[in-house]
């Protein structure tokens, strides 16, 4: 699976949370899968006075209390680090970028991959200073994470500031929820099968449910959630791009172009709330103390570092539709929070009951087919049938049943790969379908902007929820009201 093109991944921001926890485990096992191209290196920058083994250190104590520690070996390690430099230096430095490229990228022939794993205050500066150390090249391409602005001006402000020096398709926005398998398997089960597409529209499908739990609190980053809550941390990216995957018309071919014009149009058709439809559409909350894995746990305002009087939402709930023909009157339910009773993500597509039961003493018309597509904590898909129960029973009781769509050798620690591992092997190979493009982006704050000034404007505040519960009983009210019900866990 090796590729014969040479390329270099220059991390900026080397020791940061990002590049520890995400980044070195999934370029170790795409090293160990001998999926990085032959010549391939890692150069990390950062601006701390750190050594070279002290940073290497640094990396192995997050392999050893990570998952990737189960796939550790010790020979696998000590090749993967020859390729792997440190340098301590300022990454908005012109001189100290120009220096580095004297150093170790001079050869303009090996592909560049530059890595912002950083703040986006910090994105303007850094191009700039590749601009100014000659890194700029037609191979050159560069990564950067959410979250990409507070709202539509902001992020257009960060986007002019990477296109006025890369090309849009030298940018690669990530967003990892894509590069999950199950997320790329639903395009295949979609799109690859003749039963399930001709029911993939308001015909069959009832409702849709898009959910992103967290059990955890904000985890000592208050001062950063504080400034973009749930609506801007989860809302605006994660869940409105499975939103696109899930709803999007079938693209003409695989290409990156065609995949993104669709989740584009979706996107676009995306209905407006009007002012009156804010208070039964959308909810939003905040988590208060409670308890979570047995343990008493505080309130947002009483975590560390926190502004006893804000008003930020640690949850949001909301119910979508899509005006066009395959949707028209199709609920979508989006939900996302933190300290919740479980942790989990996932997209369940409700179809319509059978249009008249011959089981007239079975509850048949309340358990509904369902289609579960699990991103986390496992990556599972499963298929609701109603089943009948085995026995000699005259009245021929009936169950639900789960059919599962996975692999079991999938479902095995280290067979599923890792979604930066995708992602990363993706930017490495040139193929840009799995990451954002700048006019999806662009739609997506335009929607959410809409919603944030209405609410801002009703003076909507976040209902409370005691920490380790569901969310604001007003979320379960959302979908009541249309008499249906949250998929939840024990």
């Amino acid at each position: 699976m090796q590729t014969s093109v040479a390329c270099d991944l220059l991390i900026v921001g080397g020791e940061g949370d990002l590049a520890l926890r995400k980044l070195y485990p999934a370029l170790y096992s795409l090293w160990v899968s001998k999926c990085l191209p032959t010549a391939f290196r890692v150069i990390a920058v950062s601006r701390r006075e750190t050594e070279q083994a002290e940073f290497f250190e640094q990396v192995r104590t997050w392999f050893d209390t990570s998952n990737s520690a189960k796939q550790f070996d010790e020979a696998a390690w000590a090749s993967f680090i020859s390729s792997l430099t440190f340098f301590s230096l300022d990454a908005t430095s012109g001189e100290a970028l120009s220096q580095l490229r004297e150093d170790m990228l001079a050869d303009s022939e090996r592909d560049l991959v530059v890595y912002l794993a950083t703040p986006p205050t910090i994105f303007g500066p850094v191009c700039e200073a590749i601009k100014q150390a000659g890194l700029v090249r037609p191979n050159t391409r560069i990564v950067v994470e959410k979250p990409l602005g507070a709202d539509r001006e902001s992020f257009l402000s960060i986007n002019n500031q990477l296109t006025g020096i890369f090309e849009e398709r030298q940018v690669y926005r990530i967003d990892h929820y894509l590069g999950k398998e199950t997320v790329q398997n639903l395009l295949a089960l979609r799109f690859a099968n003749m039963f399930l597409e001709p029911l993939w529209n308001s015909k069959y499908i009832d409702n849709v449910q898009i959910t992103v739990a967290e059990s955890l609190g904000v985890t000592g980053r208050w001062a950063f959630y504080d400034s973009a809550g749930a609506m801007r941390d989860m809302l605006q990216n994660h869940l409105l791009q499975l939103l696109c995957l899930t709803a999007m018309e079938p693209p003409i071919h695989l290409e990156s172009t065609a995949v993104r014009n669709e989740k584009l149009k979706v996107l676009s058709c995306l209905r407006p709330l009007l002012p009156e439809m804010i208070r039964d559409n959308v909810v939003l909350g905040q988590y208060q103390s409670g308890t979570a894995g047995g343990k008493p746990v505080p309130g947002y305002c009483e975590e560390t570092d926190a502004q006893p009087q804000s008003r930020t939402e640690t949850f949001v709930a909301i119910k979508a539709h899509i005006d066009n023909w395959r949707w028209a009157g199709v609920p979508f339910y989006l939900r996302t929070g933190k300290r919740l009773h479980a942790q989990f993500s996932e997209i369940v597509v409700e179809f319509k009951p059978v249009p008249h039961s011959i089981y007239p003493e079975q509850r048949v018309m309340d358990a509904p087919n369902r289609l579960i597509i699990r991103l986390q904590p496992e990556e599972t898909i499963s298929l609701e049938l109603m089943n009948k129960v085995s026995g000699l029973d005259v009245k021929i009781p009936l169950r639900t049943a789960a059919l599962d769509l996975s692999f079991p050798e999938e479902n095995e620690p280290g067979a599923t790969p890792d979604a930066y591992q995708r992602l990363l092997l993706d930017v490495i190979r040139e193929n840009p379908t799995l990451f954002v493009r700048a006019d999806e982006v662009e739609e997506a704050w335009k929607w959410v902007d809409q919603i944030k000034a209405l609410l801002e404007s009703a003076g909507k505040a976040p209902e409370k929820y005691a920490a380790g519960s569901w969310g604001p009983t007003s979320a379960v009210a959302l979908i009541a009201r249309d008499g249906r019900s949250w998929r939840e866990y024990d």
